[in-house]
């Protein structure tokens, strides 16, 4: 007896638009066409794969991020919703404010109101996806893998780093420092690691006084800043780990009376905004709304049957060095 996921891989589309298709919502012709072809061959009835979708899950999948006001994060969901519209699913955005406690309730939330799948950005190391799974919906990491063995979709951090790093180096700065996100988060730990590879291939000392972990906020790059700043041999310097520090960095050297064009800043992560002109900083630009929509992709995938082993998709950023 045929189901609405069998349709769906027959005629190659998801199994939200076999729905729509025969709920009278808006599909173009050629899906269409291929949907009540694909019915057709393996005597599909309509009522039956509705009853199917209900009491299985939603139209719905969650996305969790661990901090709705970095720019970053809001390209992330962009890419998602793109893609997730396309195929009929709505998004469900939550915050988890880098709090495993709000994180597990909304992955609670997502479980007990049937969401199709979850897409999230862990809040630590220590983020547990178990229930999601042994509920029998679909996780794909983002942006961090987790302990789970699920899909993944990252970005190349410890290259991130290094470019950075060696941007700065290319421009004749030496003693370069890193300032980072919480030592617990993998992310800010390969953009350290990348900081500390690449001054080392270049001969230079990459002494643990000059790597800071911080939050991945404004406030965090302007405090590690100014501490460094104050010390009887600063840097000359500094790899902002994400786009926020590179913000608060930016204010602290500001306030202190130095600019980009003598003291080094270079950021992993575009600047979301900065009074200072963008070119006189070195930016390693991240595809987040890429990484957004390669994420959801695969997550519809897996909710359209999918059983292939998990994948680690790895995208790379891209140097664009200051003008100095």
């Amino acid at each position: 007896m045929a189901t609405i996921y069998d349709v769906a891989k027959a005629a190659g589309v998801s199994p939200a638009t076999v729905s729509r298709v025969f709920n009278g919502v808006a599909v173009s012709a050629d899906k269409v066409a291929a949907v009540r072809a694909a019915a057709e061959r393996l005597a599909f009835t309509p009522n039956r794969a509705a009853r199917s979708l209900r009491t299985l899950r939603t139209e719905v999948i969650a996305l969790v991020i661990p901090d709705i006001e970095n720019p970053y994060f809001t390209e992330v969901a962009r890419g998602v919703e793109d893609v997730a519209q396309d195929a009929g699913f709505s998004v469900v955005l939550c915050n988890s404010d880098a709090r495993l406690d709000k994180e597990a309730t909304y992955l609670q939330i997502a479980v007990s109101d049937r969401m199709a799948g979850v897409l999230i950005a862990g809040a630590s190391a220590d983020s547990d996806v178990t229930s999601v799974l042994e509920a029998g919906h679909s996780v794909v990491a983002i942006d961090r893998l987790l302990a789970a063995d699920v899909d993944a979709v990252t970005v190349a951090n410890r290259d991130a780093g290094h470019l950075a790093t060696e941007d700065l180096i290319r421009a004749g700065f030496r003693r370069i420092a890193c300032v980072t996100g919480p030592a617990e988060v993998e992310t800010a730990r390969e953009r350290a690691r990348g900081w500390r590879e690449a001054l080392r291939d270049a001969g230079l000392d990459a002494p643990d006084e000059l790597l800071l972990h911080s939050t991945f906020r404004v406030d965090g790059g302007r405090e590690a800043a100014a501490g460094l700043l104050a010390r009887a041999e600063p840097p000359d310097a500094i790899v902002a780990g994400n786009n926020l520090l590179g913000v608060g960095v930016m204010q602290q050297l500001a306030e202190s009376g130095r600019t980009p064009s003598s003291f080094g800043v270079a950021v992993v992560g575009s600047l979301p905004f900065t009074t200072l002109a963008p070119s006189a900083v070195s930016v390693v630009q991240l595809p987040a709304r890429h990484m957004g929509a390669t994420a959801a992709r695969m997550l519809l995938e897996r909710i359209g049957g999918d059983t292939q082993p998990p994948r680690t998709v790895v995208l790379r950023g891209e140097l664009q060095p200051a003008v100095r």
